[in-house]
């Protein structure tokens, strides 16, 4: 099956946010500890790895715009609407779970990896309902 255009790019600048990610994490991991008393580099490498996460959210978007076929750009569009709806509809139910001492607080990456999850959930409900 050949790409459209759009997705070729996207599958390359989401192969350059993926590879920039593990890369980002590695050298955080392995420099923190060295660094963590000098407050602005560690900051610096705290904020590194999640530079490119928020880039597959900029690669998302651009996907989007760049996408001619309206249809395509209709389910691309519902499915992020999806997939957000979803996360922060978990998001606050936990969130009272926590405020009532009847769940933790889990790690701040965590709601990334649920978007993430729930944008899979939203393609399928996206093409589903469609």
């Amino acid at each position: 099956m050949s790409l459209t255009p759009p997705m070729r790019r996207y599958t390359i600048r989401l192969i350059f946010c993926l590879v920039a990610y593990g890369l980002a994490l590695v050298l955080a991991n392995m420099a923190y500890p060295a660094v963590r008393h000098i407050t602005p580099l560690a900051w610096g490498l705290a904020i590194l790895p999640a530079l490119p996460i928020v880039g597959v959210f900029v690669v998302i978007g651009r996907l989007i715009v760049e996408t001619d076929d309206e249809y395509q750009r209709m389910l691309f569009v519902k499915q992020t609407l999806i997939a957000t709806g979803l996360t922060l509809s978990i998001a606050t139910v936990w969130q009272w779970l926590v405020n009532f001492d009847l769940a933790s607080f889990p790690e701040g990456y965590g709601i990334a990896v649920l978007w993430f999850a729930m944008l899979g959930v939203a393609a399928i409900v996206a093409r589903w309902r469609a």
